[in-house]
C-alpha cells in the first residue's frame, strides 16, 4: 500500500480508476474515519437489519459553495440534510450511504477534513455511513467535491406526518431563528464583515422531533425549510394541503445580524435557506404544549408560534406586517443564492 501524502497531496485521476490508487484512498481516508462494521466488510453493498416499523428513504445531493463555512462544511451538511429529510417523516434515522464526486487536483488535506467532519456528524447523530462510492472527474469539471447521501429510517406504525395534513385552525410553529445558513454563505461569498459572526444552523433534528412527537400526539406536518427558505416552504405546504396560512411578522424569530445583512443586500430573510430548523403544524389545542417542549430542548430554545392555517381556496400565504398591513408571501422567484446546500 502506497502511503498517501495527506498533508500536501492532491486527488489524481488514478484515484478514481478502481485500482490500487483507489484502494489506497479508501483505506487511508474513508475507512479509518467512517469506521463501522458494515463499511469495513469492503463489499459493494451493505446488508443490515431494521427495527420494526415502516421504512423511509431519502436522498440528497450537495453542491454547496464555499465548501467550508462557519458552523459546518459540505461533509457535515450532507449528513444533516439527509437525516433531517428522514426526521420530517417522524423517522428514526438508521443508516446512511455516501457518494463522492471528486475533482482532479482537490487537496487530500481538505478531503480528509471533510470526511472527518462527515464521520463526526454521523457519529453524533447515531447514524453510521455503511456504504458508498467515489468517482474522480477531470480538473475543471467538478468544482472540488460534490456529495450525495441517501438514508434509511423507520417510522413507527400509526404515525403519519405529511405535507397534505394541515387543517384550518391549526397552529404553525418554527423551531428557531430563520435565514442563518443562507446569510452565512452569502457573507462569505461577498466578503462581508459583521461585528457578530453569523454561523450556519446546520444540525440533525431527529432528537428534537422525538420530543415533539411526545408533546403533540396530533402533530400533522413537519418540514425543514432549506432551499427557498420559510416562505417557499409554507407555500409548498399550503398547496399540498389545499389551505391558506396567516403569519404574524412580530413572531418571526430572526437574528438582528441576519436582518441587517438582508437589508444591506436587498434580500428577504423569509427566502434565505436554513439547514437546522423545522416548521411544524399541529392542532391549535396542542400548540402551547408543543412550544413548551420545543423550548426545553437545546435545538428549540428560540421556537415560536408564528401563525395559523386558514381556509383559503387560493392557498395564499399572507403575513400581518409589524406596521399592521398585510403582505402576500409568494413562492421564491428565481434564485436568491445558488448552490446553498
Amino acid at each position: 500500500m502506497a502511503k498517501l501524502n495527506i498533508k500536501k497531496g492532491r486527488v489524481e485521476m488514478m484515484h478514481g480508476s478502481g485500482g490500487k490508487a483507489s484502494q489506497d484512498l479508501l483505506e487511508q481516508i474513508f475507512l479509518p474515519l467512517f469506521d463501522n462494521p458494515w463499511l469495513n466488510q469492503k463489499n459493494d453493498q451493505a446488508i443490515f437489519d431494521l427495527p420494526p416499523g415502516r421504512v423511509v428513504m431519502a436522498t440528497d445531493g450537495h453542491v454547496v459553495s464555499p465548501l467550508f463555512f462557519p458552523g459546518g462544511d459540505i461533509g457535515s451538511l450532507a449528513v444533516h440534510g439527509t437525516i433531517n429529510d428522514l426526521a420530517m417523516a417522524g423517522a428514526r434515522p438508521c443508516y446512511l450511504s455516501a457518494g463522492f464526486i471528486l475533482e482532479e487536483g482537490f487537496p487530500l488535506a481538505d478531503l480528509h477534513k471533510l470526511v472527518g467532519s462527515m464521520a463526526e456528524a454521523a457519529r453524533k447523530a447515531g447514524t453510521p455511513i455503511i456504504t458508498g462510492d467515489t468517482k474522480v472527474v477531470e480538473k475543471g469539471k467538478g468544482d472540488g467535491v460534490f456529495i450525495t447521501t441517501s438514508g434509511v429510517g423507520v417510522v413507527p406504525q400509526g404515525l403519519k406526518l405529511s405535507g397534505d395534513q394541515a387543517r384550518p385552525g391549526d397552529a404553525i410553529l418554527v423551531s428557531g431563528s430563520i435565514g442563518d445558513h443562507g446569510v452565512t454563505l452569502l457573507s462569505l461569498r461577498e466578503s462581508l464583515g459583521f461585528e457578530t459572526e453569523i454561523c450556519s444552523d446546520s444540525q440533525a433534528l431527529h432528537r428534537l422531533v422525538e420530543v415533539m412527537l411526545q408533546a403533540s400526539p396530533g402533530l400533522r406536518t413537519l418540514r425543514d425549510p432549506t432551499r427557498g427558505g420559510l416562505g417557499t416552504c409554507l407555500n409548498e405546504l399550503a398547496q399540498q394541503s389545499g389551505v391558506g396560512m396567516q403569519l404574524d411578522e412580530k413572531q418571526l424569530p430572526i437574528r438582528e445580524t441576519v436582518k441587517a445583512a438582508c437589508e444591506f443586500l436587498g434580500l428577504d430573510p423569509l427566502y434565505s435557506a436554513n439547514e437546522g430548523k423545522l416548521v411544524a403544524i399541529c392542532p391549535a389545542e396542542e400548540a402551547s404544549a408543543l412550544l413548551e417542549a420545543m423550548r426545553k430542548h437545546p435545538q428549540g430554545e428560540e421556537a415560536a408560534i408564528i401563525g395559523e392555517v386558514t381556509e383559503d381556496p387560493q392557498n395564499l400565504v399572507q403575513m400581518q406586517t409589524s406596521f399592521g398591513g398585510q403582505r402576500i408571501i409568494d413562492w421564491l422567484q428565481g434564485d436568491q443564492l445558488p448552490r446553498i446546500c
